[in-house]
C-alpha cells in the first residue's frame, strides 16, 4: 500500500480520455468553499477566501473504485466509504473560472469577487484553486450577522457565478479574546500515524472514521473560543473531515480549516513529487503548519491563544517554534501523548499539558508488513 497514491493517480491519467470520450464524466460544475475567517483591519473586515472548482468524475470513481474492491476484497460499507473519500482527489479541476457569491439574506444582494494579493479578479487556477481575500465594511457585517440572526460570527455564502453551485462559511473573528488551534490526526480523529502507511490508508479511505476519546467535550469547554483545525491531510479530504468533526454526533466546535495543499494538475511534475510524500513526510507537514499557524498570529496580534496536537508526529516541536516567534500570545500547548512520550521521552513535552492516550507504537512494524 506504500504506493497508494501512485496507483490512484495512475489509473486517473490511464482511464481519463477513454472515460470522457464514452461520455460518463458528469459536467455540473461545484464551488468548494473552505472555512474561512475574517479579521479586523482599520474599518474593514478582511477576509481569506479559499475556493476549489470541480466536475464530479463519476465514471473514474466507478472504475478505482472497483479496482480496489477486487484488490482488497472490499465489503460494500468499504467500498462506498472508499468512493465518498476519494471522489474530491478525482474530480476534474476547473481552471480559468471567476467564482462570485453572495451572503444568505443579504437585503443589498451585493455580490463578492475575490481579489489576488494586487487587487484584481482571481481566477482558479490548473488545479481549480482559487485563492485570495474578500473585504467587507464592519458596518455591511454587522447588517449580515443581523440579517442571518448569527451570534457566534458565522457567515453564510453561495455561489452565483455561472455554471456554478455550492455554499460555504466564513467567520468575523474579533481582534480579542480566545482562539484554538488544533491538529486533526490522532488529536481529534484516531489515523494511527506512527503506525505507518498502510494503517493510516486503511484508517483514512476505507473505514469510518473514529473520534478521539473525550476530546470534543475538552473542545465544549471552551465556550467562548474560536477554533482552527490545521492538518497535515490534503485538502482533498476536506469535506469527509469536516462533515464528520462537525456533525452533531461527535459534535466539535465550528471552526475555520487549514490543511496540506496537494496538486492535482496530472502534467505537472510537481504533482507526482507530492504525490511522494503526501503520506507521512513529516518535514513538509512541518513548514506547512508553521506558515498556516503564523498566518492566524498574525491576523490576530491581541488574541489569545491554545494550541492542542499529538505526540505521534511533530506538533510539540511546531508548537514550541511557535511559542517562541509569538511568547505573548501563548496560552496553553495540550498534547495528546499517542507514543508514551510523556515517559519515554518528557524532555520533547516540557511545559506542556499532556494527555495521556493509548500508545500506537509496537504497531508499526506489523501494519508495514502487510
Amino acid at each position: 500500500m506504500k504506493l497508494f497514491f501512485s496507483m490512484l493517480f495512475l489509473f486517473i491519467l490511464a482511464r481519463e480520455n477513454s472515460v470522457a470520450q464514452n461520455g460518463i464524466v458528469e459536467i455540473d460544475e461545484e464551488v468548494i468553499f473552505y472555512h474561512t475567517y475574517g479579521y479586523e483591519q482599520g474599518e474593514e473586515w478582511i477576509i481569506p477566501v479559499r475556493a476549489y472548482v470541480i466536475e464530479s468524475r463519476i465514471g473514474i470513481e466507478r472504475i478505482i473504485t472497483g479496482f480496489f474492491t477486487r484488490r482488497r476484497g472490499l465489503s460494500s460499507d468499504e467500498r462506498e466509504i472508499f468512493r465518498s473519500r476519494i471522489a474530491d482527489f478525482l474530480a476534474d479541476s476547473e481552471s480559468g473560472e471567476e467564482v462570485i457569491f453572495v451572503f444568505d439574506n443579504d437585503p443589498n444582494e451585493e455580490e463578492f469577487r475575490i481579489l489576488d494579493s494586487e487587487g484584481y479578479r482571481a481566477q482558479t487556477d490548473l488545479n481549480g484553486v482559487v485563492e485570495g481575500y474578500i473585504s467587507l465594511p464592519k458596518e455591511r457585517g454587522e447588517e449580515l450577522l443581523r440579517a442571518q440572526e448569527s451570534k457566534s460570527g458565522w457567515l453564510k455564502l453561495r455561489a452565483v457565478s455561472d455554471e456554478h453551485t455550492g455554499t460555504g462559511y466564513i467567520q468575523l473573528i474579533p481582534s480579542e479574546g480566545l482562539s484554538v488551534i488544533s491538529d486533526i490526526d490522532d488529536t481529534v480523529k484516531i489515523s494511527g500515524l506512527p503506525v505507518g502507511r498502510s494503517f493510516v490508508i486503511r484508517k483514512t479511505f476505507f473505514e469510518e472514521f473514529e473520534a478521539a476519546p473525550l476530546m470534543a467535550k475538552r473542545y465544549q469547554r471552551w465556550e467562548d473560543a474560536v477554533f482552527h483545525y490545521v492538518s497535515g491531510a490534503p485538502w482533498q479530504l476536506y469535506r469527509p473531515l469536516s462533515e464528520f468533526l462537525l456533525s452533531s454526533e461527535q459534535g466539535f466546535p465550528k471552526g475555520t480549516f487549514h490543511m496540506k495543499f496537494v496538486p492535482k494538475n496530472l502534467i505537472s511534475i510537481n504533482t507526482w513529487s507530492s504525490l511522494s510524500g503526501l503520506a507521512t513526510n513529516e518535514n513538509i507537514t512541518h513548514d506547512q503548519k508553521i506558515v498556516q499557524i503564523s498566518a492566524i498570529f498574525n491576523d490576530f496580534p491581541k488574541r489569545e491563544f491554545i494550541l492542542v496536537g499529538d505526540s505521534g508526529e511533530r506538533d510539540p516541536e511546531v508548537y514550541r517554534e511557535i511559542s517562541n516567534r509569538y511568547p505573548d500570545q501563548i496560552k496553553e500547548i495540550i498534547i495528546r501523548d499517542v507514543i508514551n512520550d510523556r515517559q519515554m521521552n518528557p524532555e520533547r513535552l516540557e511545559g506542556m499539558t499532556i494527555i495521556p492516550a493509548p500508545t500506537f507504537i509496537g504497531k508499526a512494524n506489523q501494519s508495514e508488513g502487510q
